[in-house]
C-alpha cells in the first residue's frame, strides 16, 4: 500500500503535459549531445591540421611537379607544403577572388594568377590581398605581377568545394583549380599555392598569406557547454517534476498564507492585532483645575442669566 500511494504520487509524470515534456527534453539532451561532438570532432580535426603543418613548415622547399600533378587533387599530408616553381606569369588570365577581409575586417579581395610552366602546364598562384570596396574590381584593378621568368615559392592549398567556386567573368568566391582551369581552358596543376615569395620582385606586392594559427580553438570549450545544456536540461525536469509532486501543479496551488517574503511576520503582527469593541460614542473627562470640571453647572454672571 505504500508503494502504490508512492506510485500514485508520481502519477501525473503519465499525464500528456509531462509525457510531451519529457519528449521534449530527450530531443534537446540528443542535440546537445551531438553538437558537443560535432565541436570535439572539430577539435580532432584541428589537431591534425596543425600536426601536418607542423611537419610541413620544418622540410625544405619541394619543385612543384613533386607534389602536385595536373588534375589531381591535392594529398592531405602536403597540404601547407612549401613547394617551388618557375615559369611566366599570365597576368590577362588573372581571376578575381571576391569578398575576402583582412585581419582587421578590411573589404577586399584576392588576385590569382597561372604562372605558366616550362611544360605548359599552370600553376594557379594567390598572389594575395588587394584592398578595395569596389564590386566590380577586375583583375586589371589589381598591381600586377613581375613580368618575365619568375620563381615562386608558396604553401600548398588544396581546393575549394561547393557552388562557391563557379568563375564568372574571371571572377570567384573560392579557389577551385578545376573550375579555373576549365574557365580559362588551361591544364593546370591540382590545388594552388599560398604566395610565400617570387623573385624578382613586383613593383607593388599584395598583401601575402600567412601560416595559419597553430592553436586549438575554442572547440573543447564550446563542446563542454553544449554537454553542460543538456545536463541542464535533464536536472531542470527532474527539479520541477518534484516541484509539482510536493506542491501541486503550478496555477492552481492555493496560497500559503505568510509564505512570501516578510510574509510570516506580517501575517503574525496581523493576527494578532486587537480591535477595540464599538462603545458609541465617548467623551472623555478632562479638568481644568483640582475640583473643576468643563459637565459642571456654569456660574451665573453678572446679569443673572446663566
Amino acid at each position: 500500500m505504500k508503494n502504490d500511494g508512492l506510485l500514485g504520487s508520481w502519477r501525473f509524470l503519465l499525464s500528456r503535459r509531462w509525457v510531451l515534456f519529457f519528449l521534449a527534453v530527450i530531443l534537446i539532451g540528443y542535440a546537445t549531445w551531438w553538437l558537443g561532438e560535432w565541436q570535439f570532432g572539430r577539435l580532432e580535426d584541428r589537431k591534425d591540421r596543425n600536426a601536418i603543418v607542423r611537419a610541413n613548415e620544418t622540410k625544405d622547399p619541394a619543385p612543384v611537379e613533386e607534389v602536385l600533378a595536373p588534375d589531381q587533387p591535392v594529398d592531405a599530408g602536403e597540404e601547407w607544403r612549401v613547394v617551388t616553381a618557375t615559369g611566366t606569369y599570365d597576368a590577362d588570365d588573372t581571376v578575381i577572388v571576391r569578398y575576402r577581409t583582412d585581419e582587421n575586417g578590411v573589404p577586399g579581395v584576392d588576385a590569382v594568377v597561372p604562372l605558366v610552366t616550362a611544360d605548359g602546364t599552370a600553376l594557379l598562384v594567390d598572389r594575395g590581398w588587394y584592398g578595395t570596396d569596389d564590386p566590380g574590381t577586375s583583375g586589371a584593378d589589381v598591381p600586377g605581377p613581375p613580368e618575365g621568368e619568375v620563381t615562386v615559392t608558396g604553401w600548398v592549398r588544396a581546393d575549394g568545394t561547393g557552388s562557391s567556386t563557379q568563375v564568372t567573368d574571371q571572377s570567384t568566391r573560392a579557389i577551385s583549380s578545376v573550375a579555373i582551369g576549365e574557365a580559362l581552358d588551361r591544364e593546370v596543376y591540382g590545388g594552388f599555392v599560398d604566395l610565400r615569395s617570387e623573385d624578382p620582385e613586383p613593383a607593388e606586392p599584395l598583401t601575402r598569406a600567412e601560416l595559419p594559427e597553430l592553436d586549438e580553438g575554442p572547440h573543447f570549450f564550446y563542446g563542454l557547454q553544449w554537454w553542460f545544456f543538456g545536463v541542464l536540461a535533464a536536472v531542470g525536469f527532474g527539479y520541477l517534476a518534484w516541484d509539482e509532486r510536493r506542491h501541486g501543479r503550478r496555477g492552481e496551488r492555493r496560497p500559503v498564507r505568510g509564505s512570501g517574503p516578510f510574509g510570516r511576520g506580517r501575517a503574525s503582527a496581523q493576527s494578532e492585532r486587537v480591535i477595540p469593541p464599538s462603545t458609541g460614542s465617548a467623551t472623555p473627562e478632562r479638568n481644568d483645575a483640582a475640583g473643576e470640571s468643563r459637565n459642571a453647572a456654569a456660574r451665573p454672571n453678572s446679569s443673572g442669566s446663566p
